[in-house]
């Protein structure tokens, strides 16, 4: 294939788009403290992953079925991940105990954040790529070791996020005077003429630090798909939307997929694989085959879509069948 050409009018107007829905759904839905309904929360789940779909069905058409694919690929790989987020932002909330109706307002501002994270990451991993062909070892490598200890800490998850965000906030109230106590929405507030950090702010700042450490994770995990990064910002961008609405809509089911980190270490180390075997195939370290490339197998979009399409159905299923009869949280 021979690339994605992409103009400058076209990125300005996707990022116009990504930003003009992340400030309508802020306006429309987030605006007025208040605990969305299943219905509410469903309705709009539905939009955001039927434009998803509706962009997946441009890309096929303006630039053929192969850059589909691995946008399909990306998106599945990123919605997937963005729900193991969603697991460790129902752990801060719990922890700081951030109040239902507010909980919106704190995940908005959490999947901005996310946004911008990852899309330092992408451009930096772009150029990463385009300098150094190399760097898909570093990429593949990254994602096996992250896979192993994601698998390690299956089913340990929570108290793994407990115990980060603990050093997060003792590090923040060394530098910040804080209350235990919330004043609405308010990141600070005031106490006897001295202004406090409220427990939102450090919610967010737990939240934000986690935003660092899945974009690391997920920035390479995409590159394995996709090479191009326009369609990394928008597999991630489309990912991202609606991620809001899918807490509340499946935030009782969450603690019921207790297999999901298992998945996705699975996909993660298959994606390093790949990548792994796509840098040999385009080797050109001088210690390595003597800076020539290896005759290996690579794996196509087809087969990775299917992988992570199979990988996730199968760990939803088992995870259901284990926790059968468990109520969901409220």
């Amino acid at each position: 294939m021979a690339g994605v050409d992409v103009s400058a009018v076209v990125w300005a107007v996707t990022c116009a788009v990504v930003i003009g829905l992340f400030v309508f759904d802020f306006v429309t839905n987030a605006r007025v403290p208040h605990a969305p309904s299943f219905k509410e929360s469903a309705a709009w789940s539905a939009i955001y992953i039927a434009l998803a779909i509706l962009f997946g069905l441009f890309v096929m058409w303006q630039w053929g079925s192969g850059y589909g694919g691995e946008y399909f690929a990306g998106y599945v790989t990123e919605k997937a991940l963005s729900v193991d987020n969603l697991f460790v932002f129902t752990i801060i909330m719990s922890s700081f105990a951030v109040p239902r109706e507010h909980q919106q307002r704190v995940l908005l501002i959490g999947i901005v954040m996310a946004l911008a994270m990852r899309a330092v990451f992408i451009f930096i991993g772009a150029a990463a790529i385009n300098a150094f062909s190399w760097v898909f070892y570093l990429f593949g490598i990254f994602l096996i070791l992250t896979a192993v200890k994601l698998a390690r800490e299956g089913g340990h998850e929570e108290e793994h996020e407990k115990e980060r965000d603990s050093r997060i906030i003792a590090l923040a109230k060394r530098f910040l005077p804080t209350t235990d106590e919330f004043d609405g929405a308010k990141l600070t507030t005031k106490i006897d003429g001295k202004r406090f950090v409220t427990p939102m702010l450090l919610a967010l700042v737990a939240i934000g630090f986690t935003d660092i450490l899945f974009a690391l994770d997920s920035i390479p995990a995409i590159y394995g798909l996709t090479q191009e990064p326009y369609i990394v910002f928008a597999a991630n961008a489309f990912a991202l939307m609606g991620l809001r609405q899918l807490y509340f809509l499946i935030g009782g089911l969450l603690d019921r997929l207790v297999y999901l980190s298992f998945g996705l270490a699975f996909i993660l180390a298959f994606i390093g694989v790949k990548l792994v075997l796509h840098a040999l195939h385009e080797n050109t370290l001088p210690f390595v085959n003597g800076g020539e490339h290896v005759a290996v197998p690579e794996i196509s979009t087809a087969l990775s879509l299917s992988v992570i399409g199979a990988t996730l159905v199968i760990t939803t299923v088992a995870s259901l069948i284990r926790t059968r009869g468990r109520s969901p949280a409220a």
